[in-house]
């Protein structure tokens, strides 16, 4: 974990509720696709944790959600603008594992973290497809430029209005792959679980205190007992996952 002061060198609306940020700083503690950063601001005690979509020699790119008081703030921030940010936070995904045909399905908010996950997938020579999830067609983002590094892209909506009528699990189901990545809600999480046919690992959204492991405020039950979605996660292996009804 580092702390360092970021400058806002972009800022700007994907979609209606979906903004992304281009921020310029030290990004050395980012060591994997999958972590997380978290952000002060101005007024409110608890910091914003945010997903890595994108990395630079200098540069973090981040896409997120404008849903409450913090995001909402974030959302009129103009390039300029400084941020205190916690950086290398969560253990991101282990690429080490695979295979030659990976698939990455992201749902909503969840998409961000799919797209370095894709880029060095691809720089290792895999297969990659990737699977966005949407509830209609105003809400989709990010779709070309997954596109534009190579990946085979499929998207599917709730409502049928783009892609595949249905949910990523449907779209999974047609697919002959090695592993998978996932991030999302947890209810697509927990249906990814039961549709997938291999081995593979999920990042878990989850509200945070601390975000960096001392509250104990984001503990989630596994197999070998409870961990934290911040320090030990936000990334768990689908073979230690308890899901409690």
């Amino acid at each position: 974990m580092k702390q360092g002061i970021f400058e806002i060198m972009e800022n700007t609306a994907l979609t209606e509720s979906v903004f992304k940020m281009v921020l310029s700083g030290d990004v050395s503690s980012i060591t994997a696709p999958g972590q997380f950063v978290n952000i002060q601001l101005d007024g409110l005690f608890l910091r914003r944790p945010i997903s890595v979509c994108d990395l630079g020699e200098n540069t973090l790119t981040i896409i997120y959600k404008a849903v409450g008081k913090g995001t909402e703030q974030m959302s009129r921030m103009q390039p300029g603008e400084k941020l205190d940010v916690l950086t290398g936070l969560g253990n991101g995904y282990d690429l080490t594992v695979a295979g030659k045909r990976p698939v990455l399905l992201g749902g909503g908010v969840g998409v961000p973290p799919m797209y370095l996950l894709a880029k060095q997938l691809l720089d290792q020579g895999k297969k990659v497809t990737v699977i966005l999830g949407f509830n209609t067609e105003s809400e989709i983002f990010y779709e070309k430029e997954f596109m534009a590094l190579g990946a085979d892209v499929i998207v599917t909506t709730v409502d049928g209005s783009r892609g595949i009528k249905g949910f990523v699990t449907d779209a999974l189901k047609m697919l002959d792959y090695t592993y998978f990545y996932t991030c999302g809600p947890e209810p697509m999480l927990k249906a990814v679980y039961k549709a997938s046919t291999t081995s593979g690992q999920m990042s878990f959204e989850k509200r945070m205190g601390c975000g960096f492991g001392a509250c104990m405020g984001c503990s989630c039950k596994t197999l070998t007992g409870y961990k934290r979605i911040c320090k030990e996660g936000p990334v768990m292996r689908k073979e230690e996952i308890l899901w409690e009804d």
